[in-house]
């Protein structure tokens, strides 16, 4: 064998070895501006240091929100510039990539697509809402453990620095929080599930699970939740429909007040996401997720119970029985 050609063999092998290492990733669900801002976050190298590459996406998608199907033709175009094959079903998807990243808008179909992607064995993260509703929620994370498999699912706000830190405890135990975020409802979810998530998300990023009761009431520019920890502590969330708009709070310490970290970009979330599709470690608790969502639900019934104060571990039992019920469908 000439130099010549011992070079290309060598060259072709290294090749071969570096593409091995990227751990190769497909998404599904091209209406919403995750899969774009995600997909040029990784491609570029920006993030991953190119150790990532989202190399297929299956577009479908959202039933039911028109705000989100309109966009598909779009943000179709948009990743197949970034080198990303477009598959015609999920199945093929996951025959060409290692991980995946579930951010179809609707979350009213992501129990029926998880649980594709679940059986497959492969990594999912399943971007906000998880599911439409508590008890969906609930079922994904039972098809889960079911098929064997680590997903999680977060807000961007969680990951911001200055809320991680208020977490570790870096400025003092916490007493209390108020949080708020922009509350656009939509009518295929119920309420917060699709919006003001956020703004729960970052109330318990900062408090912790352990809330018991919720109540509720709504004014013309949006909605404030009360929830009381079982320590005595007191969480609120604003869901500001009209202006002011944007993400953010105060935490109460026994040093002062101290504003929350609001939403600063992708970036820290999807380190979180591609930390997990290397270690399989979860960086949010299930339980977590799961009380995120049982206090929405219960701020939901107390709404219409005209402010009521209302039992989370009521509502938690209810989407239990809800959950096993989806299952046998």
């Amino acid at each position: 064998m000439n130099k010549r050609i011992l070079i290309i063999s060598l060259l072709a092998l290294i090749a071969q070895i570096m593409s091995a290492q990227v751990i190769k990733i497909g998404i599904i669900g091209l209406d919403t501006s995750h899969s774009t801002a995600f997909t040029r976050l990784i491609n570029t190298n920006e993030i991953g240091n190119g150790e990532f590459k989202v190399v297929a996406a299956y577009p479908y998608g959202s039933k039911n929100s028109e705000s989100a199907y309109s966009r598909r033709p779009k943000y179709t175009e948009e990743v197949k510039g970034y080198g990303v094959t477009i598959a015609p079903s999920i199945a093929e998807l996951l025959n060409m990539v290692d991980c995946v990243l579930l951010e179809t808008n609707d979350g009213n179909v992501h129990l029926e697509q998880a649980e594709e992607v679940f059986r497959s064995g492969k990594k999912v993260y399943i971007d906000k809402p998880i599911g439409a509703t508590l008890a969906q929620a609930i079922a994904i994370y039972k098809l889960a453990e079911k098929y064997g498999v680590t997903t999680f699912s977060s807000s961007a706000v969680r990951f911001t620095a200055l809320n991680q830190e208020i977490r570790d405890g870096k400025y003092g135990e916490i007493l209390g929080a108020d949080t708020y975020s922009p509350h656009h409802p939509e009518p295929s979810h119920p309420d917060f599930g699709y919006y003001g998530l956020h703004g729960v998300e970052e109330l318990y990023t900062v408090m912790g699970t352990g809330c018991k009761e919720v109540s509720r009431v709504h004014i013309p520019s949006g909605d404030v939740v009360s929830g009381i920890w079982a320590n005595g502590r007191i969480g609120t969330f604003r869901a500001n429909i009209d202006p002011p708009g944007g993400y953010g709070g105060r935490v109460f310490t026994k040093d002062g007040v101290k504003l929350t970290g609001g939403y600063t970009g992708y970036q820290p979330l999807l380190a979180e996401i591609l930390k997990f599709f290397q270690t399989g470690a979860c960086p949010v608790d299930k339980e977590e997720t799961l009380e995120i969502f049982t206090f929405m639900e219960a701020s939901n019934l107390s709404l219409r119970k005209g402010g009521k104060t209302v039992s989370m571990d009521k509502i938690r039992e209810k989407a239990e029985k809800e959950a096993r019920k989806l299952l046998r469908k």
